[in-house]
């Protein structure tokens, strides 16, 4: 512990709303690991909607002062002792590469439990785990778990140019489906199309219904991933075949709202709000999952687009460029600036 200095740069909020109760702190305490944690020094610390969420206030924060971040990568620094109700520190030891998941990434120190904690591989480059890991590992459960895709299948992405949605057009055109892609621009239609979507619809100018019952012979998509919510709710459903799913996971335009269950029996459609840390809740899972993810990458060369990397101090910049669908691919913080 010698080595570590006693403060951090950080990002606090002590309350909730606009990107303007961000704080920049250069004089954060940095916490120690407790029992069943490690500290991991942050290289690069991904941004995503929840952080938008938890800020504010669409999802409660636990306490305040509060770190906002889920996602980041770096190198362990120090170790808790076991944990006494039965954990360990699973094999993870100081000088680690590693990617997490858990909070409190908005800082260039967190202690986070070890089972949250999984090691990359040396061949992985630096920066690829932060920008994949969270929005990968979305991507990943929802075709595999949320609804199992298989070869031949049509389905529909809606912000397909987003850091998920690229992810998800990767993976479909690898299970091989046909994939029907959304964005607003021709440049995001283009990042979309070099993603894997077979077929792209610019919603701003194109009627989208329309053009997934011209491609599917008017049966619709058997699936649709729609991380938008609210404006595209209504959409995704009418454009569900018989028996389709519809999976909403998702809130960039804000919270769906509340619907009569009688909706779904006209095609006796299945909904489904999933959330990744549903799917990788046990550490085999979570294992299981990260190894699949960045075998893909290595071997298969699926890395992520990265849009920026933003100096942590200008995590607000950042936040509003993700709210405003001004960013294509992963934004990333460097929590050193």
């Amino acid at each position: 512990m010698a080595s570590i200095p006693q403060t951090m740069k950080g990002v606090i909020i002590e309350k909730t709303g606009g990107v303007e109760v961000l704080q920049h702190k250069t004089d954060l305490p940095i916490p120690k690991p407790e029992a069943g944690e490690v500290l991991v020094k942050n290289d690069f610390v991904g941004v995503n909607f929840i952080d938008t969420y938890f800020r504010s206030g669409l999802y409660p924060a636990p306490s305040f002062p509060y770190i906002l971040g889920r996602e980041a990568e770096g190198t362990i620094v120090a170790t808790g002792s076991p944990s006494s109700s039965g954990g360990d520190l699973h094999g993870l030891k100081e000088g680690d590469k590693v990617v997490w998941m858990a909070t409190g990434a908005y800082a260039e120190y967190t202690a986070v439990p070890a089972s949250k904690v999984v090691k990359v591989p040396g061949s992985l480059p630096a920066k690829v785990g932060a920008a994949s890991l969270l929005q990968g590992l979305t991507a990943l459960t929802l075709i595999r778990e949320a609804h199992a895709v298989q070869k031949g299948d049509w389905v529909l992405v809606h912000a397909a140019a987003g850091g998920t949605g690229q992810w998800l057009c990767k993976l479909l055109r690898s299970v091989g489906a046909h994939t029907i892609a959304t964005a607003s621009t021709p440049e995001k239609l283009a990042l979309a199309k070099g993603a894997g979507a077979e077929h792209v619809v610019n919603y701003t100018t194109e009627d989208v219904r329309a053009r997934v019952m011209q491609l599917t012979s008017d049966r619709g998509v058997v699936a649709v991933f729609d991380g938008v919510g609210k404006s595209t709710f209504d959409l995704s459903l009418s454009c569900l075949a018989r028996k389709g799913s519809m999976l909403s996971f998702g809130n960039a335009s804000g919270a769906v709202e509340p619907l009569a269950i009688s909706r779904l029996s006209a095609k006796n459609v299945r909904l489904m709000r999933p959330t990744l840390f549903n799917f990788i809740a046990e550490r085999d899972e979570l294992e299981g999952y990260t190894k699949e993810l960045f075998d893909m990458i290595v071997k298969d060369g699926l890395e992520p687009a990265v849009h920026e990397v933003y100096p942590l101090s200008e995590v607000g910049r950042a936040q509003s460029d993700l709210e405003g669908r001004k960013t294509t691919g992963k934004l990333l913080l460097d929590p050193s600036k």
